[in-house]
């Protein structure tokens, strides 16, 4: 009864460590995102180009990092099919996260709340509803 209780604590806290790189992994896309998005706007790019081209970065910055220290225990060989289908699986919980915060910063607009309010609860439910998604469905480990 205590080992068991011992290994739920250890899973419990290695489930914390993986969250707090995945917050690490997060706020260093963010940062490239919102970082190359000023950068491209000073150059002269439009707007929405310099949008676009953050938030790609920004996804490639966090497959990087995901791939790499948040999941590699569930990253599959590189050159390998899984590889490829767990790229693809990635690009699309990041669409699933600006889903999330478009329906959230509109729904809170159409309520009348202030929207940098409402993009704060965005920030917060799609950073979770892509951890979640990333963790059980695109870096799921092998022996699940």
């Amino acid at each position: 009864m205590i080992d068991r209780i011992a290994r739920l604590i250890g899973a419990a806290r290695r489930g914390e460590a993986r969250w707090l790189a995945y917050l690490f992994a997060s706020g260093l896309a963010l940062g490239t995102d919102a970082g190359l998005f000023l950068l491209l706007l000073g150059g002269g790019v439009a707007p929405v180009a310099a949008s676009a081209l953050g938030y790609g970065m920004g996804i490639l910055v966090h497959w990087l990092v995901s791939s790499r220290l948040v999941f590699a225990d569930g990253t599959a060989a590189r050159g390998s099919g899984e590889r490829h289908r767990q790229k693809l699986l990635f690009v699309g919980s990041a669409l699933v996260g600006l889903a999330v915060t478009t329906a959230i910063v509109g729904a809170g607009s159409a309520l009348g709340l202030d929207p940098r309010l409402a993009k704060l609860a965005a920030i917060l439910v799609s950073f979770q509803t892509t951890y979640l998604l990333r963790r059980h469905i695109v870096f799921r480990p092998a022996a699940a």
